[in-house]
C-alpha cells in the first residue's frame, strides 16, 4: 500500500500518485451513509450534533471554491442549519496541493490517484468535522455537495455524519436531455433550479432539445411567441451553469423532427414530403438552413460539443429523395447527408453528437466512414426499455472507432406518472454496459410527447441516472431506492420511498396484466362511456381495485411524510401526489361507469313495477347516480380538482405557453360530464312526471358488465 505521506515528497502531479485504494479494512458501508451518487469508497466515523450550527471554512480559496462554500451554505440553510464561524463543528474546503490539503489526506491515509484529478475529491474527518479536499474547483464543489448530504435532520436536531470518502466518476459526461419542443417550456428560473440540482448530484451536462423553440435572428418564423429561449436568456443560463460545473450542450434538430419549421410555407421547398418532418438532402437550402442556425448556436453556447439530432428520419426516401434512396440505399443517403452537414459546420470548430438509431442499422457503412469524420462525431445510442444486452446499440460505433454515449430514458412521456419499472433497469443496464463497452458518457432523456408531462415528475429517474453514470459498473437499484427520500427530500421515515414504489406497483398492475398499457395519458383521458372506453373496460376491470389501492396508499404516505415537517423539494412532492391522484382516477372512472350502468339497468327493469318499494328503489338508484353526492358528480369533482392541481403544478416550473392545450382537455372532459349530468337530470324529471325512463342508450350510458346482467 502506497500511502499519501510518501507521495508528499514529490510535486503535486496526478502521475506522481499511486492508484492504490484505501488502507486495509476501509470498504464501502452504504447502509450507514445515505449518499447520492454513492461514493466509490467510504467509511462512516462519528456523528456530530449541529445544534449550535456548523462553520463552513474555505481555506485559501479562489473564487470558484468560494462559490462551492456559498452553495454548501445555501444548502445547509435549506435544512435549517445555521452556519457561523463560532460553531465548534466544521466543514472545511481545501485544495489537494495546499499544505492543509496534503495534511488532511495524510491524516486520512488517502492516496490521491490520477483518475481523481479532474473531478475527484476526498473527505476526511478530524473529530470536530470534516475536511473536503479536491485538486480542481470541480472536485472541491463535488466534495462539498457530498458533505452537504452527510448532514441529516433539520435545524437544531441536525447531525453531521462524518466519514472518510474517496471518490471520482466512472463516466466523463453525465447528462440530462430535456425536451423543450413538445409542449412545456420551463421558465428561466426553473432551468436555473434544474442546473443547481443537477450539479448537486454531479451531473455535468445539460442538453436542451430544440426543434423550433430556440430563437434565431436568421430564422424567426417558426419560433412560437412566449415559448422560446431567447439568445439573451440562453447566454445567462450558460454563465449560470458554468458556476456549477455544468456544460450546456444544445441540440438543434438538423435533419428530422423539423415539422414546426417545415410546416411554414417559407421552408416548404426543403421538406422531404409536403408539410413533413425531414429536411430533403438534395435541396441546397437544407444545409444552408442548418448553417444559419448553428452559426448562431455557436455564438451563444461555448460548449465544445453541439448536438445535431438526426434521429427518426422516417420520411427519408418517401419524397424528394426517393430516387436517390432507391438507387443508393437509405443508409448511404442518410450518412452522406450527415457528412455534408458536418463538413458545412467545420468552421465552427466543434464536435457533434448525433442520435444513433439510424446509422446503427448500417454497421458496415459506419465502419467505412472517413476517419476525420469519425473523430468529429459522438454517437448517442438510445433505447428506453430494459434489455439483457445493449450490444446492438453500442457495438456498431465502438467497432467503428466512434466515441459513444448511451441514452436511457425516463419513460415519462404520455404517462400520468413515469413508469420507473422500465426506467430504473433501463438506466442501470444500458449505463453499465456502456461503461464496459468504452462509452464515455450517459445522456438520460426526458421527452414530452403529448405535451402534458411535468418536469417535477422526473427527479427519481434523473437522480438514479446520476448514480448510474457516476458509479463504476452496475449501480444498485435497491440502494438508490433506500437513499432517495432521505437525500432528496430529507425524509428519514422512508415514506416518500414507499410512495414512489407504490406508484411503480400501480404501473405494474396495469402493464403486467392489462398488457397493452401502463398508467398512460390515454387511459386517463379516454371516455369510459365511449365505444373505445368500452373496449378497454373489460380488460382493465379486474385490476382497478389494486390500481386504486396502490395509488391511494401513495397519497397517504406522502401526507404522512409531510406531517413530520421540514421536507425539502415540496414541488416534487406535489407532482408525486398529483401523479397518484391521476392514477387513482383511472381506476375510479371505470368503477363508476360500471356502477352507473348496473344501477340504471336495475332501475329501468323495475319501472313497470307497481310495487311501492320498487319505485322507492328506482328513485334511490337515480339519486345515487345524479344528486349532491352522485356518481356523475364524482366525475365532475375529480376532473375539476385535478385540473386546478395540474395548472398549479405546471406554473411552478413552466411558462404559460402550451398550458391552454392541456387545460382545454380538462375543460372538454368537464363539459362532457356537465352535459351528462343535465341529460340524466332530464331523465329524472321524466320519471317524476311519467314514471317512465328512457333507454340507457338514449342517455349514453353503456350496457352493464356481462357478469352483472
Amino acid at each position: 500500500m502506497a500511502f499519501l505521506s510518501s507521495a508528499l515528497r514529490t510535486p503535486f502531479r496526478a502521475a506522481a500518485f499511486s492508484a492504490s485504494l484505501f488502507v486495509s479494512g476501509f470498504a464501502p458501508v452504504w447502509g450507514q451513509l445515505a449518499l447520492l451518487p454513492a461514493p466509490r469508497e467510504a467509511a462512516p466515523a462519528q456523528s456530530l450534533p449541529l445544534a449550535a450550527g456548523v462553520s463552513v471554512v474555505c481555506a485559501a480559496c479562489d473564487g470558484q471554491d468560494s462559490f462551492a462554500a456559498a452553495e454548501l451554505t445555501r444548502g445547509l440553510a435549506d435544512m435549517g442549519v445555521t452556519t457561523t464561524p463560532s460553531a465548534s463543528a466544521h466543514i472545511t474546503l481545501l485544495r489537494a496541493e495546499s499544505a492543509a490539503g496534503r495534511e488532511a489526506l495524510s491524516r486520512g491515509r488517502i492516496t490521491w490517484s490520477p483518475e481523481m484529478q479532474a473531478e475527484g475529491y476526498a473527505i476526511v474527518p478530524d473529530g470536530t468535522g470534516v475536511s473536503v479536499v479536491g485538486a480542481t474547483p470541480t472536485g472541491v464543489f463535488y466534495g462539498a455537495m457530498t458533505a452537504k448530504q452527510l448532514v441529516s435532520g433539520f435545524g437544531t436536531a441536525a447531525k453531521l455524519q462524518t466519514a472518510t470518502v474517496r471518490d471520482w466518476p466512472a463516466m466523463k459526461y453525465r447528462g440530462v436531455h430535456d425536451d423543450l419542443s413538445r409542449g412545456p417550456v420551463p421558465t428561466l428560473e426553473f432551468q436555473k433550479k434544474e442546473i443547481r440540482t443537477f450539479a448537486a448530484y454531479k451531473i455535468n451536462v445539460y442538453s436542451p432539445y430544440f426543434e423550433n423553440t430556440m430563437q434565431y435572428l436568421s430564422d424567426p418564423l417558426a419560433a412560437p411567441p412566449g415559448g422560446t429561449l431567447s439568445p439573451a436568456q440562453a447566454r445567462e443560463l450558460v454563465a449560470y451553469a458554468a458556476q456549477y460545473h455544468v456544460t450546456i450542450v444544445p441540440e438543434q434538430e438538423a435533419f428530422g423532427h423539423l415539422h414546426y419549421m417545415l410546416n411554414e410555407e417559407l421552408y416548404a421547398p426543403l421538406s422531404e414530403t409536403p408539410n413533413g418532418h425531414v429536411l430533403a438532402p438534395g435541396q441546397p437550402g437544407s444545409i444552408a438552413l442548418t448553417k444559419r442556425m448553428y452559426a448562431e448556436l455557436a455564438q451563444i453556447y461555448p460548449s465544445p460539443l453541439l448536438h445535431l439530432g438526426a434521429d427518426e428520419t422516417v420520411e427519408l426516401g418517401k419524397g424528394q429523395t426517393k430516387a436517390a434512396v432507391d438507387a443508393q440505399g437509405l443508409g448511404k443517403v442518410y450518412l452522406d447527408y450527415l457528412q455534408s452537414t458536418v463538413a458545412a459546420l467545420k468552421p465552427l470548430n466543434r464536435r457533434f453528437l448525433f442520435w444513433g438509431d439510424i446509422a446503427m442499422k448500417e454497421p458496415a457503412l459506419v465502419k467505412a466512414l472517413p476517419q476525420d469524420f469519425k473523430s468529429q462525431m459522438i454517437a448517442v445510442a438510445w433505447e428506453y426499455n430494459p434489455h439483457t444486452s445493449f450490444t446492438p446499440w453500442i457495438k456498431p460505433y465502438t467497432d467503428a472507432g466512434i466515441e459513444c454515449w448511451v441514452a436511457p430514458g425516463v419513460n415519462n412521456w404520455s404517462r400520468v406518472w413515469p413508469n420507473f419499472n422500465n426506467t430504473l433497469p433501463n438506466i442501470q443496464q444500458f449505463t453499465a454496459q456502456g461503461q464496459a463497452g468504452g462509452c464515455t458518457g450517459q445522456l438520460n432523456t426526458i421527452w414530452e410527447d403529448d405535451g402534458e408531462a411535468l418536469f417535477n415528475n422526473n427527479w427519481y429517474a434523473l437522480l438514479y441516472g446520476a448514480e448510474a453514470a457516476w458509479h463504476k459498473g452496475e449501480s444498485s437499484i435497491p440502494q438508490f431506492q433506500g437513499n432517495y427520500g432521505q437525500v432528496f427530500h430529507g425524509d428519514a421515515s422512508g415514506k416518500v420511498n414507499e410512495a414512489q414504489q407504490e406508484l411503480m406497483a400501480a404501473h405494474a398492475v396495469l402493464k403486467n396484466n392489462f398488457k397493452t398499457s401502463d398508467a398512460s395519458d390515454l387511459l386517463f383521458w379516454i371516455d369510459p362511456w365511449s365505444p373505445d372506453g368500452q373496449i378497454y373496460a373489460p380488460k382493465i376491470r379486474p385490476y382497478v381495485h389494486d390500481l386504486r389501492l396502490h395509488a391511494e396508499r401513495a397519497i397517504v404516505l406522502i401526507a404522512e411524510a409531510r406531517a413530520q415537517g421540514n421536507l425539502r423539494e415540496q414541488d416534487a412532492l406535489d407532482a408525486l401526489d398529483l401523479g397518484a391522484r391521476r392514477m387513482d382516477l383511472i381506476g375510479l372512472k371505470f368503477q363508476l361507469t360500471d356502477d352507473i350502468a348496473i344501477e340504471y339497468d336495475a332501475a329501468y327493469r323495475l319501472q313497470n313495477s307497481r310495487d311501492r318499494d320498487a319505485r322507492t328503489e328506482i328513485a334511490r338508484d337515480l339519486a345515487d347516480i345524479n344528486a349532491v353526492n352522485g356518481k356523475l358528480q364524482d366525475f365532475r369533482n375529480n376532473y375539476s380538482l385535478l385540473r386546478d392541481l395540474y395548472e398549479a403544478a405546471w406554473l411552478k416550473s413552466n411558462r404559460p405557453y402550451f398550458l391552454r392545450n392541456n387545460l382545454a382537455r380538462y375543460d372538454f372532459t368537464l363539459n362532457t360530464w356537465f352535459a351528462r349530468i343535465d341529460k340524466f337530470r332530464s331523465a329524472q324529471r321524466q320519471w317524476d312526471r311519467t314514471q317512465t325512463l328512457p333507454p340507457a342508450s338514449d342517455i349514453g350510458i353503456p350496457a352493464p358488465p356481462v357478469a352483472a346482467r
